[in-house]
């Protein structure tokens, strides 16, 4: 809404109504008259028109022309200012006589069909009105009147006459003119008045308005000044009050301003030395974690080097022939190594959490198979003192996903653990269910109960810190470093979940914990067939509700029908196709208690499948023996059971076992400085591979380089003289080495090596103490990557290979993420090559100007589809991109890129047909 001045308002309040009443009041005068002096003409007119009808009755009588004639010449000659033309006309509507001969007849005659005027009438044609009145035959002195009535018609004619208006328009105009003047005239007062009005209400106002802004902007000892009339002379004296005390109050808050200053001024000087004593503190405190820092690291490698050759040497002497008593004393030592080595770990990833320096892994992994190794790995420990442990994961929760799974093992294993260690007798259930899933993400919660000591309230709040646990005497009787349940909380904070807990002294506890996990799309998972399980029936007795449970999940998965007992005596007399027995959980209990239920459990199945506790699996073999088809480890998973309840597991399990006993015909280097882990690197490489060189120091393996081909070095990173970074650079500039593979081996453990180790040139990373399976698994990923370089290098020979510059596609690479399964690389390979069209479809409409608000979901999906496709410019590419838009980057900035990745689609599609044509 317009906001108008108080000066417009009062012109609009003034002049609008005085314009309005003079606009309405001359508008009157004037059309009346108007009105009025055109009824006068019309009026003499009738005044000349109705004597001359009666004079002329006589003569129209008698058809006399002449006496017509001279008296409507004689009017319109008298008349002439307002008369154009007087006109007779017979009872045949026939000019009889006129006064202006020069005039159309036809202009005043009554128009053809027309009855004749019987009264005087008007009519108004453009600038003149004509008026007829009738000729009646009213005093005819015939001798015979009567007769002459009843033969003659009384309207003889009529008379019409033509007068002209504009002999009165000037007078009309007059009239218009005046009215307006005089309203003009009333404006113009009615101005003078509004304009001393104004000047005598909006001047003071502006004035004051004027003080009011001047004390606005801080002049408090302006005032308003002047004579006013009523009301603003009280808003004056109002103003100016308020200006006074302002003034008195600005004076006060002035004052105390520059006490608050000066006071400040002291707290400032204060808060100064503080800071410089900060400053140096902090100084102090980050010299001191640098200290710490490089504390921790070489502790890591002075006690990992040492217990490197404790655990190597142990695990390798109990390969050996050993009496019961050695073998014993040696679990005894690679327990208690593994516990310091533990302790270790849980110093460094406490220290590395504090520092904020831990990264987390984000790499596929299977989630049923991560959980399956913690449970067997510490199923042993709770068997031993007769608990119960059961796993449940729950059908809907999804097999292959993304994340860290060291981390997210180290959760489970220390919770569960930690349930372990403080229960007695019971149960210890881990339960995993699906809480929500939301396009490529999924929240899972998982459960760990155990109806051990409980934790009472006092305890409960003193649980998650550091070095703390609930009960002193705690630490003594089970040991600990109280930071497990701290790393715990941390890492799954880190990992974007949060962890809960709920107990009662002597009732047992419940920890759970949410993590969000995201799904692996790219996985090439083909399910197992349960179409030779259809129509087969398991029986299933497990006195253990909780086992139960756990494995009627597993199971409703698959078409078994399934008969649950809780023990033998209630199983049907039936014959079964397969029959699961959980043996229940003892101590000093013996097999051969149960060789009756066994046998009539073989007589009533087909395959009798055993769930043994742990202290039970050396009994395996001789229970096969008396006709068992398997024997599974408590707690059953579904990792475990389903493959023996399809009819070609023990096939697979037989080839598997055919294929690992062989050495892999490589040549491997070693390179380390500490005697005792060169030995045993030794010692682990002559069972895995057909020739193993080993070097004590950079040097040696330079010089040992430059005469022998090798397919894999294991390089040790802190040597003496060279190390171990500088060792692989000058290695990889020998020609015939420039691509072998180098691993480092390192005892250092701190965040962010793993990557600075693999910019540096090197292919992989093992730690120390080196586990036997994740070697021969490197070395087996490089065996597989030499054969297909190999046959690269025949089909490709004549064509010059550039190491710097990652290739379009390699296929050694492709195999290496694939886990070395050709029809899974080719697999993987052709779903990227199926996706790659809708990438550069939209690719293009961005570099053409189109805006792309979801092209960050569509690049983030690329790039994790390059990680398993051997695509490694592409996957550099995409990671620039995505790291660009992450930062807000424009899309028009990244036009060379846009351009870079639709050729380098293009150059995928093309190698990739190729190579798939050739495989």
């Amino acid at each position: 809404m317009t906001k108008y001045s108080l000066r417009a308002r009062m012109m609009i309040l003034i002049l609008a109504p005085t314009l309005m009443i003079g606009l309405l009041l001359s508008t009157f005068f004037v059309v009346h008259r108007y009105n009025e002096l055109q009824n006068q003409l019309i009026d003499a007119g009738a005044s000349i028109i109705e004597p001359l009808a009666v004079a002329s009755e006589y003569g129209m009588t008698l058809r006399e022309r002449a006496p017509i004639t001279r008296v409507i010449d004689r009017l319109h000659r008298t008349h002439s200012e307002i008369v154009r033309a007087i006109s007779v006309y017979d009872g045949d509507n026939k000019l009889f006589s006129t006064s202006n001969s020069l005039r159309d007849g036809t202009l005043l005659q009554v128009k053809p069909g027309t009855p004749l005027p019987q009264e005087l009438s008007q009519e108004h044609t453009g600038d003149s009105i004509i008026l007829r009145t009738p000729i009646l035959a009213e005093n005819n002195t015939l001798a015979d009147d009567d007769a002459f009535r009843e033969s003659a018609d009384h309207n003889l004619g009529y008379i019409a006459i033509e007068l002209d208006l504009s002999s009165v328009r000037l007078q009309q105009y007059q009239e218009a003119f005046v009215s307006a003047l005089l309203l003009l005239s009333c404006l113009g007062i009615a101005t003078l008045f509004a304009y001393r009005l104004m000047r005598d209400v909006t001047g003071p106002i502006r004035n004051m308005v004027n003080t009011v802004d001047r004390i606005r902007r801080g002049q408090l000892d302006s005032r308003v000044e002047g004579n006013m009339l009523g009301e603003l002379n009280m808003l004056k004296n109002g103003i100016n009050s308020m200006a006074m005390s302002l003034t008195a109050y600005h004076e006060e808050v002035q004052q105390n301003i520059d006490q608050a200053t000066s006071d400040l001024r002291e707290t400032l000087e204060q808060m100064e030395i503080q800071n410089v004593e900060l400053d140096l503190a902090k100084k102090r405190a980050q010299e001191a974690a640098r200290i710490k820092s490089e504390f921790l690291a070489n502790m890591s490698h002075e006690l990992r080097t040492p217990l490197n050759g404790v655990i190597g040497f142990t695990r390798q002497t109990l390969k050996t022939q050993l009496s019961p008593t050695q073998t014993d004393y040696l679990q005894t030592i690679e327990r208690s190594a593994n516990n310091l080595l533990t302790i270790i770990n849980d110093v460094l990833d406490f220290s590395k959490l504090e520092a904020g320096k831990l990264v987390l892994e984000h790499i596929p992994f299977s989630l049923r198979e991560m959980l399956d190794e913690v449970v067997i790995l510490l199923a042993h420990s709770a068997h031993d003192k007769g608990l119960e442990l059961t796993i449940n994961v729950h059908n809907n929760v999804p097999e292959d996903v993304l994340g860290d799974p060291m981390r997210l093992q180290q959760v489970v294993t220390n919770l569960l653990g930690n349930a372990i260690k403080f229960t007695e007798n019971g149960n210890i259930d881990i339960n995993v269910e699906l809480r929500s899933q939301n396009n490529l993400q999924v929240e899972l919660e998982v459960q760990i109960h155990d109806t051990g000591i409980g934790i009472s309230e006092r305890q409960q709040s003193q649980l998650f810190q550091a070095f703390r646990q609930a009960d002193a005497s705690i630490t003594r009787r089970h040991g600990g470093t109280g930071l497990g349940l701290v790393i715990t909380q941390r890492l799954v904070k880190e990992m974007g979940g949060d962890i809960s807990f709920y107990s009662q002294p002597g009732r047992g506890s419940t920890f759970w914990f949410h993590i969000t996990l995201e799904l692996n799309e790219n996985h090439h998972h083909t399910p197992l067939s349960m179409a030779c399980l259809q129509g087969k029936k398991l029986a299933y007795i497990e006195a253990n509700p909780t086992a139960a449970k756990a494995v009627k999940e597993v199971m409703a998965a698959t078409p078994v029908e399934v008969i649950y007992r809780t023990s033998l005596s209630q199983l049907p007399d039936k014959h079964y196709d397969f029959i699961l027995y959980g043996l229940p959980i003892r101590l000093n209990h013996h097999l051969t208690d149960y060789d009756e239920h066994l046998q009539k459990l073989l007589d009533v199945s087909d395959r009798l499948i055993l769930a043994l506790p742990s202290q039970f699996q050396i009994s395996a073999e001789q229970l096969k023996s008396k006709g068992v088809y398997a024997c599974v480890s408590k707690p059953v998973s579904s990792v475990r059971l389903l493959p023996f309840l399809l009819e070609n597991s023990q096939a697979a399990d037989n080839d598997q076992d055919q294929g690992s006993s062989q050495r892999l015909p490589m040549t491997v280097m070693a390179v380390d400085d500490n005697p005792a882990n060169l030995k045993l690197i030794g010692a682990l490489l002559e069972e895995l591979v057909e020739t193993t060189l080993l070097c004590n120091s950079g040097e040696e393996a330079i010089e040992l380089a430059k005469n022998v081909n090798m397919d894999v070095i294991l390089m040790d990173i802190q040597m003496p003289n060279i190390d171990g970074i500088r060792t692989s650079e000058l290695i990889h500039l020998l020609p015939h080495h420039s691509n072998t593979p180098i691993v480092a081996v390192t005892a250092h453990a701190l965040s962010g090596e793993r990557e600075q180790f693999i910019k540096a040139g090197m292919e992989d990373y093992l730690s120390k103490p080196i586990d036997e399976g994740m070697l021969k698994t490197v070395l087996s990923r490089y065996h597989a990557s030499a054969l297909q370089a190999s046959a690269l290098t025949l089909a490709y020979e004549d064509k010059p290979i550039e190491t710097s510059v990652p290739r379009t596609l390699d296929w050694a690479l492709a195999l290496r993420q694939s886990a070395n399964k050709e029809t899974l690389a080719k697999d993987l390979l052709q779903m990227l090559v199926d996706f790659l069209p809708q990438v550069s479809e939209r690719v293009t409409a961005i570099s053409q100007g189109k805006q792309d608000d979801d092209i960050l979901a569509l690049i983030h999906k690329l790039h994790g589809s390059c990680s398993y496709s051997g695509v490694p410019r592409l996957k550099q590419l995409c990671f620039y991109i995505e790291q660009q838009l992450r930062k807000n980057v424009p899309l028009e900035e990244l036009e060379p890129e846009w351009f870079e990745l639709i050729d380098e689609i293009d150059n995928v599609i093309r190698d990739a047909k190729t190579h798939l044509q050739q495989h």
